[in-house]
C-alpha cells in the first residue's frame, strides 16, 4: 500500500444513543438543519431505527447516526468516552444560531474560546454534547442547500471530535503513530490531533482526566466514532495492522451503505473503519432520500413484522422555513 493510501482521511460517521425517534428528527432536522438521509433499522437490533443524517446525500465527515431506544437510561459521561460532537459552520454565523436557539428554547453557552476557534456549546434533548465551530473554513459545499436553515448559516458537517480519556498518552499514540495524525497544538490537558485527510471533518481533541471515573453508555452518549477509508482494499490493510498491533477487530460487516471494521482503541472509545462507497444513493435516489423506510435485503422478507415493531414517526418536509 503506497504511503498516501495509510491514511485515514478524517471522521466517516459518528452513532449515538437517543430516546424518542420523533423528538430526534425534529430536533435535527427541523431545529439544526441537517437531512435525514436514511430511515432504516439497527441491522444487529431491526426493532431499533437507524437514523442518519447529513449533507444533501450524506457524505462521509457530515453523517450523525442514533439509535432510538424509548426509555433507555441516561448515559453518564466519563472517561473512555467521545464526549462532545462538533459542526462547522461559517464565520459570523453566531448571531443566527443564537438567535435561533432563543426562539426554539435550545439552552446554549458561549461562544467561548477552544485553542483559536470560537465555539458555541448546547445539547440535544437527550443530553447529547453538541458543539457549533465558525471559522473560514467551513466547506460550502457540504450545506444543504434545501434544508431548514438558510443555506448562508447552515452547518457543514463535522468539524471534529471530543475524547475523554484517563490515560491519553495511550490514545494519542494510536492517533500519531498508527493512524498517522499530526499534532496541532497542546493547552492543559487537551491536545488536539488533524487526520492526515487534508479535507473537513479531520479534527480530534483528547482530554486527559486521569482522576474521572469511566462513562456509561446510554441516551445522550456516543456509541462509537467512525473514521473513513476509501474502499475495501485499504479497509482489509487497516484491518490487518490493527490486529497486528494486538487489538482486537471485528471481521469486515456489510451496513448496505459502507463496510465496516470496529476495536477498542486503548482507551476504551469505540472505534470503527468505514469506507466511503457504496454510499446513500445506492438505494435511493438523491431526491428520495430519507423518505421511505429502507431495509438490507436480508431483513425485506419479514419487513411487515420489522413495520409494526418500530413507532411511527413522521418524517420532515422537504422544504426551506421562511
Amino acid at each position: 500500500m503506497s504511503e498516501n493510501n495509510k491514511e485515514i482521511l478524517g471522521i466517516h460517521h459518528i452513532t449515538a444513543i437517543a430516546t424518542d425517534p420523533q423528538r430526534n428528527i425534529d430536533f435535527y432536522s427541523r431545529l439544526l438543519g441537517l437531512r435525514l438521509v436514511k430511515l432504516t433499522v439497527n441491522f444487529d437490533d431491526p426493532n431499533t431505527y437507524h437514523l442518519y443524517y447529513g449533507d444533501e446525500i450524506g457524505d462521509p465527515g457530515t453523517i450523525l447516526t442514533f439509535f432510538p431506544w424509548p426509555g433507555a437510561p441516561r448515559g453518564r459521561l466519563g472517561t473512555g468516552q467521545a464526549t462532545a460532537i462538533s459542526f462547522s459552520i461559517p464565520e459570523d454565523s453566531f448571531e443566527f444560531w443564537m438567535e435561533h436557539f432563543k426562539l426554539h428554547r435550545v439552552e446554549f453557552h458561549g461562544p467561548a474560546n477552544c485553542f483559536s476557534d470560537q465555539v458555541l456549546s448546547f445539547a440535544d434533548p437527550d443530553g447529547l454534547r453538541l458543539e457549533l465551530v465558525a471559522h473560514k473554513g467551513a466547506d460550502a459545499t457540504r450545506a444543504w442547500k434545501e434544508g431548514p436553515i438558510p443555506v448562508e448559516y447552515a452547518i457543514r458537517g463535522f468539524h471534529g471530535i471530543t475524547l475523554s480519556e484517563q490515560n491519553s498518552e495511550l490514545t494519542n499514540a494510536l492517533l500519531t503513530d498508527l493512524f498517522g495524525f499530526r499534532h496541532l497544538r497542546e493547552e492543559e490537558n487537551r491536545c488536539r490531533y488533524e487526520a492526515p485527510g487534508r479535507s473537513s471533518a479531520t479534527l480530534v481533541d483528547v482530554i486527559g482526566l486521569p482522576e474521572v471515573p469511566r462513562g456509561a453508555i446510554g441516551a445522550g452518549s456516543v456509541h462509537h466514532v467512525a473514521w473513513r477509508t476509501r474502499n475495501d482494499e485499504e479497509q482489509k490493510t487497516w484491518r490487518k495492522k490493527l490486529v497486528d498491533v494486538g487489538l482486537h477487530v471485528t471481521p469486515i460487516i456489510d451496513r448496505k451503505y459502507f463496510h465496516s471494521i470496529y476495536f477498542h482503541e486503548p482507551g476504551g472509545v469505540l472505534f470503527e473503519i468505514a469506507t466511503d462507497p457504496p454510499g446513500f444513493t445506492v438505494d435511493e435516489s438523491p431526491a428520495e432520500l430519507g423518505t421511505h423506510l429502507m431495509l438490507p435485503p436480508w431483513l425485506e422478507s419479514t419487513r411487515s413484522e420489522v413495520e409494526q415493531s418500530l413507532p411511527k414517526v413522521h418524517l420532515p418536509p422537504i422544504s426551506k422555513i421562511r
